[in-house]
């Protein structure tokens, strides 16, 4: 929940020459009152735009919500679906999150599933379990060539916003396990084909380590993207 519609502007257009790069795929992801802005923003770059959430329902009495066909109409290609913030702020459940990648598919968004464990969670050495549940649970229903459209971010919740950063083994070797289920259901060219990030605390200093690593295919940076050193980030991707 950051940036007005006129801060969102003046970022975008400082932005976006700089990150408009062949090398790597680059989306921002905006609150709902920037979509339309955004998309507008980036015409003519190789930058998409995305949600960074929707509801499952195509319509209805859900006050406050956005359809999968409202973020299309915007322009926006690309959806979030189960950030750690939204399940535990906003009672995200596995159940939710695989009713919204289905719809997400269907539609025609490209869903960024968040997945990852919380410090306890992984004090107690169950990350690799719960990931994969999750990985499983959320693309319930969901073909093989719709998996390897889809993104997974393993974001661990215990790295969000406090500048820690799971080291560059322990982001791979989660990454490595969420590549493993998804062989483990639609097989080894899925697998090969779909996109796993890692997300939690990104910078510019620990992106090149985390994007050598062989099953992180990029990042979806959180308080980073809204300062000058998301260029970093990106020229890192860009190298990798």
């Amino acid at each position: 929940m950051n940036c007005t519609p006129k801060q969102a502007a003046e970022l975008i257009v400082w932005l976006k020459d700089k990150v408009n790069a062949n090398g790597c795929d680059v989306v921002f992801c905006v609150p709902s009152v920037n979509l339309i802005l955004a998309a507008e923003l980036v015409k003519g770059t190789n930058i998409a735009v995305g949600a960074q959430n929707m509801h499952f329902e195509e319509r209805g009495a859900f006050t406050g919500e956005i359809s999968a066909a409202m973020i299309l109409e915007t322009g926006a290609r690309y959806v979030i679906i189960g950030h750690s913030e939204r399940r535990e702020y906003f009672a995200e459940t596995d159940g939710t999150v695989n009713r919204k990648v289905l719809t997400a598919l269907a539609r025609g968004l490209t869903p960024i599933v968040c997945v990852g464990e919380s410090l306890a969670q992984r004090e107690q050495g169950i990350t690799r379990d719960l990931v994969r549940l999750q990985t499983r649970i959320a693309l319930g229903g969901v073909s093989a060539e719709q998996a390897a459209k889809t993104v997974i971010a393993y974001e661990p919740i215990w790295a969000i916003g406090t500048g820690k950063t799971a080291t560059s083994g322990q982001a791979q070797e989660v990454c490595a396990a969420i590549r493993e289920v998804v062989a483990e259901i639609f097989g080894g060219e899925s697998a090969g084909a779909i996109r796993i990030q890692y997300g939690g605390s990104v910078t510019g200093a620990n992106a090149a380590e985390l994007f050598a690593m062989p099953d992180i295919d990029g990042a979806l940076v959180g308080g980073a993207s809204i300062k000058p050193e998301f260029v970093e980030i990106v020229q890192a991707a860009n190298i990798a």
